[in-house]
């Protein structure tokens, strides 16, 4: 952040005014992306029809792994920025309102993105103070996943762990788990904190910040009362640090998983776990169904990538052609299709592929997608679809890190027994407002200079 404030200092909104961008741009030079790899067959199909459209006259070359955020801003500061950047659009917020990346109005208009394309919710996360500062792609979220055998044994069904009745997933959870010797054996159901309480929040009615993303609301009535609800599971397993060491001990990727071998009863899980459970245990016995509120309602807390351009970027017109081809609808698809291709040649069910870009994912699904001949990955499907129609996000602000850190840290104080719910959540309030107050006072002062 001290780097970030140094690249700031001193000056405006970054300006695309000096960028030529779109087709009377010359294509030429290095184009340094920071934070991507083509790891997989989606990002290695998107990535050489990206390559092919900056032309031979463009070399690209790939910072690879997470970006390194500290690195990331050293650069900036120092005026030697890479051209591209790959980051969490949680991220972008607190990018944009520091000077470190452009606003992309002139690239999306050059290049004719269609940004109506993208979920509200990814597009929600990349636009702040009402200018879009990034490309937003992939769609992560969660569904309800159980072990329909041990489900069965219980006298339950999936509408029992699902969310929508939270009387029944205390009963269920009591009814699930098990012990062994005084040891956790079972869990019966798993709330996924600290990194899902959004999700139990707004699900309760709670919006942890507000739609100017000015005020935080982390310790409202609503949000309590979820946070209370989601620690009362693990109360009633023993405590989070006994579920956690069960829960880290477990094969999570391969075949020893949890729903492989009958140790969890239910839990809410991001999308690509869907994945995972085919391809390692293809024959467990499983339910899905999505995640809801309180009135029944499917509901999925969205995240994903974007893809900023830094200020200053040596190269921003490459940057902006190299991006919008990776989000656009036909990279996608070709995409899908080689990933359709890559699992029914191992035997293995297509699920599916949420990009960010909403007629991308209606295409994708309706000639790609087939049934698989097994009701439960068929229902897996129609549950990451439906989940990924009734999605929200956190609005973009310009304290973006503290602002999660503020409710993260409270919520583990809680798990960890070093506070009760509420004072957890005040002093989390307390903290998350000073720092949006703070954000929001220098972008002001920027703005207004």
């Amino acid at each position: 952040m001290l780097a970030l404030g140094a690249c700031a200092s001193g000056s405006g909104e970054p300006s695309e005014a000096d960028v030529t961008f779109g087709s009377d741009a010359a294509m030429s030079g290095e184009l340094t992306v920071m934070g991507f790899g083509t790891g997989d067959d989606v990002a290695q199909v998107r990535y050489d029809r990206a390559t092919e459209e900056l032309g031979d006259d463009v070399e690209v070359s790939l910072v690879e792994g997470d970006l390194d955020i500290q690195a990331f801003l050293s650069a900036v500061a120092a005026g030697d920025p890479p051209d591209l950047v790959y980051a969490n659009r949680d991220q972008i917020g607190t990018f944009a309102s520091r000077g470190a990346i452009m606003p992309l109005t002139d690239c999306i208009a050059a290049e004719d993105v269609d940004t109506g394309q993208f979920r509200e919710a990814a597009s929600g996360q990349v636009t702040f103070d009402d200018v879009v500062y990034a490309l937003p792609e992939f769609n992560q979220v969660q569904v309800t996943m159980a072990d329909s055998s041990l489900l069965s044994a219980a006298g339950l069904g999936i509408e029992d762990v699902n969310g929508s009745d939270w009387d029944a997933v205390t009963q269920a959870t009591s009814a699930l788990v098990r012990n062994d010797g005084g040891a956790l054996s079972v869990i019966g159901f798993d709330s996924k904190l600290p990194e899902f309480f959004p999700l139990w929040a707004k699900a309760n009615g709670a919006d942890l910040l507000s739609d100017d993303a000015r005020t935080a609301q982390l310790d409202s009535p609503e949000a309590l009362e979820a946070l209370e609800l989601a620690v009362s599971v693990y109360d009633a397993q023993g405590g989070f640090p006994a579920v956690k060491a069960f829960r880290d001990s477990a094969d999570f990727f391969g075949e020893g998983n949890q729903f492989a071998t009958h140790t969890l009863g239910a839990m809410p899980m991001e999308n690509w776990y869907v994945n995972v459970l085919n391809e390692v245990s293809p024959d467990a016995t499983l339910a899905f169904d999505t995640f809801r509120t309180r009135e029944g309602e499917p509901l999925a807390f969205a995240t994903g990538s974007a893809w900023a351009i830094p200020a200053g970027s040596p190269n921003a017109a490459a940057a902006c052609r190299f991006a919008a081809t990776m989000v656009e609808q036909e990279s996608w698809l070709a995409a899908a299709r080689a990933r359709a291709d890559a699992r029914a040649e191992s035997g293995q069910v297509f699920t599916g592929l949420l990009t960010g870009n909403a007629d991308a994912d209606e295409e994708i699904r309706s000639t790609l997608v087939e049934p698989s001949g097994s009701p439960v990955w068929d229902e897996a499907v129609e549950a990451v679809y439906e989940a990924n129609e009734n999605t929200f996000s956190l609005p973009a602000n310009p304290a973006d890190a503290e602002f999660k850190a503020a409710w993260q840290d409270g919520v583990n104080r809680v798990l960890n027994g070093q506070q009760e719910p509420a004072e957890a959540l005040a002093q989390a309030q307390e903290e998350a407002q000073s720092a949006l107050d703070d954000a929001w006072a220098e972008w002001d002062e920027r703005s207004d200079g």
